[in-house]
């Protein structure tokens, strides 16, 4: 899926013209891997645009760039001033976002406190992220998430996405559209850039922060939703077996949104079909994205940008 281009991309409190945003090949990153990012979506409404969870999307990537002892020259406030000035100098909406910090032209060695900290933010169109239209079909990994006390599961980090990608790849390779990492006991962790959600005997089940899981931003509005819907919500460790004899199962993420699991391992779980707590969930979360249900929990920071295309689930 080619990366379609905008007009600007805000780098270190200026808009730059795309084709400018380049780095040196010897910079930091490009050999360690030293970033950290996010991914925000910009919806479009009816006569309207707004980011979702903006705030929440820049505290955790200040939160990231601590843990990794990468001193961003920015607040959580200037940063998401930073998002809503290229999203409206692009004009683009909907669209997806992507502010990224990282290590860049100093000294190369592993260590990378001598590096410069770069901070870009770009956007650009794009649609749906876990292919299907009738689900999702996807398969346990053979590799396994990060174990605890090696790379911090917390920090949305681009080295952690090595592992991701090796999830993703052999899934695709293989003939599923996802794969689902175990953490490092076997228990259930999440996809490559997903969180996971599995429903039995009514009962809503999602894996613990502990278990190697991002801090999902989509994961935490499914947990509030669920909640305002007076649905049971259970963390906890959860066998593989369970995705095998669950109800329903589905995604979460800023890509993924909510995505409901046709089947796993080619078992179809439930009968297939989006189940009602899923269903309940998916309705709520894009009535609230796409306008036709109010914006309850302040989750939309407007934009002044012209919608593009129509709104739609």
């Amino acid at each position: 899926m080619p990366i379609q281009t905008t007009t600007n991309i805000w780098h270190n409190g200026n808009l730059i013209p795309w084709d400018k945003a380049q780095i040196h090949v010897m910079s930091h990153v490009v050999h360690y891997g030293s970033s950290v990012f996010e991914g925000i979506r910009c919806y479009a409404q009816p006569n309207a645009a707004g980011i979702f969870r903006l705030p929440e999307h820049m505290a955790r990537l200040v939160d990231s760039a601590k843990i990794y002892r990468m001193p961003l020259p920015y607040t959580v406030e200037q940063l998401s001033t930073a998002v809503i000035d290229v999203v409206e100098a692009n004009g683009v909406a909907p669209c997806y976002i992507r502010p990224i910090a990282f290590r860049g032209y100093g000294e190369l060695g592993v260590n990378p406190l001598r590096s410069p900290v770069e901070v870009y933010v770009a956007n650009y169109p794009w649609g749906k992220y876990v292919p299907g239209t009738s689900g999702a079909d996807v398969c346990v990994s053979s590799w396994s998430r990060l174990a605890p006390n090696t790379m911090p599961a917390l920090a949305k980090a681009g080295a952690n996405y090595m592992n991701s990608q090796l999830i993703r790849m052999e899934a695709e390779i293989n003939g599923y559209s996802e794969g689902i990492g175990l953490d490092t006991n076997g228990y259930l962790s999440e996809g490559s850039g997903e969180n996971l959600f599995l429903v039995r005997g009514g009962v809503l089940y999602t894996t613990p922060l502990a278990n190697s899981v991002l801090n999902g931003i989509t994961r935490s509005s499914v947990l509030t939703l669920a909640k305002q819907l007076g649905i049971e919500v259970v963390e906890q460790a959860l066998p593989r077996e369970m995705l095998y004899i669950c109800d329903e199962a589905f995604f979460t993420g800023t890509a993924a949104e909510v995505t409901h699991l046709r089947s796993v391992d080619r078992i179809l779980v439930g009968d297939g079909t989006m189940g009602p707590i899923t269903k309940a969930l998916h309705d709520e979360f894009f009535g609230i994205v796409h306008g036709t249900l109010p914006d309850r929990y302040n989750w939309l920071t407007p934009v002044n940008v012209k919608v593009a295309e129509p709104v739609g689930v």
